[in-house]
């Protein structure tokens, strides 16, 4: 598995997959023997961004297997090793298997349980009460994950409940993780001299971090107390609920695009194999999807993942041309140099002129859908919410949508945005959707909407007009954007710029704070900015001014890829005075599907 593209950017992301593996295979090899590793689900697709199978069995790990319930597949190593999250329904399958394991095992076979990111009494407990804890007797570990490396930039928890936890169920567990894995990362590269933050979870984190910090007064890492500044000079913590419109939005980059249309999973989507037929393929097949990797490691998708979708078009013509020319070469006079550096050339220039098929392929996917009725309608829809348009009064698109019984999510998706933009719905409007939303697709959902007033997605109109007031100092929307050649992070959603991204376009300004003195207040609090000194008490060094600054944004409770896309603009724009580049980190990677399937009953968390 190559991680060049990790390793990229100011930061050394691929510092993070390093010690992740580090502690992954010092477990592994304390154990004797041949090893199958069983994972839950999510943990065994995220296990591909640590290490891949050749280097497992290089420790030597048999066989891989997705824990499910019932018997273990047939193997014959000698140890099997659990790596699950500390959650009592998968203790209860990790119980049915050894149960079922020891009963048709004639020969005795040791069992091991690492948990990520640590152990909990209650998992203890519950292994206790399945009458299986005695099977693991001296083989419980902690595998202290916490952030999963994904691109030179981007770093992610991968945890999709943490807003739900927190906001919902006053469940700060997960923001504990979120500060242990800033704790980790101050200790690859440096303690961060600034923290800023909005919003409740944002505070939570930084409480947690200080007593931390306070807790471990020296990193394992040598370099960490070495007094050179470190690699990251901010981290400004956002707290999802600080901007709960962005994630509903349609996201219009190419990459978000993707991801809004078929998902992608750990850098990897899934799409019909039936258009990728091509016997020179080496990329991984299942049954009838193909798997392709989306990373920065490949040079076109690193060109145009952060476009509008309406400029891949264009841009894909254009690596056309310039392909068929490299290949035209071959045609001419050459003296057997040039033919040697042609011949030198011919598997980048084939690995491009793939590249550019899949592309080529994955964008007329996209595009079939972007231009039918039913996505230019609900597009429309929301480009008139978020300018204030129809927001009082029940919508007629959205209604129509509940008539034909069009997908709930979608529904869902629409009447957050518009409680949203009108600052709450009016009590008749309200009442209105969550009737006929119960009537067409069942009672039982009636807890969903419970959730989502909850959270704060579905409210009564509110005397304090806030979005009209933040759209308007902010600059929430923009007309006649040049989506070809964009000037402001708005074209990552044709007319709407994400507020996450636009209070972080103000935090890193000099200064920046003082203009939001006058909507902060529309935010929920609280805002902060404080300064970390060194253990000793003293001020931590500061990197010369004439050097770039590296700001790390932490999305707590899930960011979106056009979010990613709008700071990665920002990082090669001039950012006022300041010279800007940025790491991001989130809890998790979202779409608004998946953050109203967060916050849905009933819930499967993972």
């Amino acid at each position: 598995m190559s991680s060049t593209h990790l390793s990229g950017g100011k930061v050394n992301i691929s510092r993070i997959q390093e010690h992740a593996r580090k502690h992954l295979f010092s477990l592994l090899d304390k154990i004797d023997g041949t090893k199958d590793i069983v994972t839950d689900g999510a943990l065994g697709s995220v296990m591909g961004l640590v290490a891949n199978k050749p280097m497992l069995k290089e420790h030597n790990i048999k066989s891989m297997f997705h824990l499910h319930p019932g018997t273990l597949p047939n193997s014959s190593s000698e140890n099997t090793v659990f790596i699950i999250r500390p959650q009592l329904r998968f203790i209860d399958l990790v119980a049915d298997n050894v149960h079922n394991e020891v009963k048709r095992s004639r020969k005795s076979k040791d069992f091991h349980i690492f948990f990520v990111p640590r152990v909990t009494f209650l998992c203890k407990k519950r292994l206790e009460d399945r009458g299986v804890l005695g099977n693991f007797e001296g083989n419980l570990k902690e595998l202290p994950w916490h952030l999963y490396p994904f691109d030179s930039d981007l770093v992610s928890m991968e945890i999709p409940i943490t807003f739900k936890e927190f906001h919902l169920e006053n469940d700060p567990t997960t923001l504990h993780q979120a500060a242990q894995g800033l704790l980790m990362l101050q200790c690859l590269y440096g303690t961060i001299p600034r923290v800023t933050g909005i919003g409740p979870a944002a505070q939570k984190v930084s409480n947690f971090l200080k007593r931390l910090s306070l807790e471990q007064s020296s990193c394992q890492n040598p370099s960490s107390s070495s007094i050179a500044p470190s690699q990251i000079d901010q981290v400004i913590l956002l707290d999802r609920s600080v901007d709960l419109l962005t994630p509903l939005a349609t996201q219009l980059t190419y990459e978000g695009l993707i991801d809004e249309i078929f998902g992608i999973q750990n850098n990897t989507v899934k799409l019909p194999a039936e258009h990728f037929s091509s016997s020179n393929d080496s990329t991984p097949y299942t049954a009838d999807t193909k798997d392709i990797i989306l990373n920065s490691g490949e040079e076109l998708f690193a060109e145009i993942r952060d476009k509008n979708f309406s400029a891949v078009g264009p841009a894909l013509s254009k690596k056309a041309r310039q392909t068929k020319l490299q290949f035209d070469e071959r045609h001419g006079d050459k003296t057997v140099q040039e033919m040697k550096q042609f011949v030198a050339r011919l598997p980048s220039m084939m690995a491009n002129k793939q590249s550019l098929a899949y592309h080529t392929t994955i964008a007329e996917l996209v595009k079939k859908v972007t231009d039918s009725h039913k996505f230019l309608e609900a597009l429309q829809t929301e480009q008139e919410l978020m300018n204030g348009i129809d927001t009082d009064k029940v919508h007629p698109f959205i209604e129509d949508c509940i008539d034909r019984k069009e997908p709930l999510i979608k529904v869902l998706r629409l009447v957050c945005m518009q409680a949203l933009t009108n600052s709450g719905l009016r009590s008749k409007v309200l009442e209105y959707y969550k009737k006929e939303i119960l009537q067409t697709y069942g009672f039982q959902h009636a807890l969903t909407l419970s959730n989502l007033e909850q959270a704060g997605l579905l409210r009564l109109q509110q005397n304090q007009r806030q979005y009209t007031v933040l759209r308007k100092a902010l600059r929430l929307t923009v007309e006649d954007n040049d989506e070809a050649s964009p000037t402001d992070i708005s074209y990552v959603h044709s007319v709407y710029a994400p507020l996450s991204i636009r209070l972080v376009q103000h935090l890193v300004r000099p200064n920046g704070s003082r203009a939001l003195q006058d909507v902060i207040g529309l935010l929920p609090s609280p805002a902060f900015d404080d300064i970390q000194t060194s253990h000793s008490g003293s001020s931590l060094p500061v990197p010369p001014s004439d050097s770039p600054k590296v700001v790390l944004v932490f999305f707590i409770g899930g960011c979106t890829f056009a979010e990613i896309s709008a700071l990665r603009f920002l990082s090669q724009q001039e950012v006022s005075d300041a010279n800007v580049e940025f790491v991001i980190a989130t809890t998790k990677l979202i779409n608004g599907n998946s953050f109203i399937e967060s916050l849905a009953e009933p819930l499967d968390h993972y």
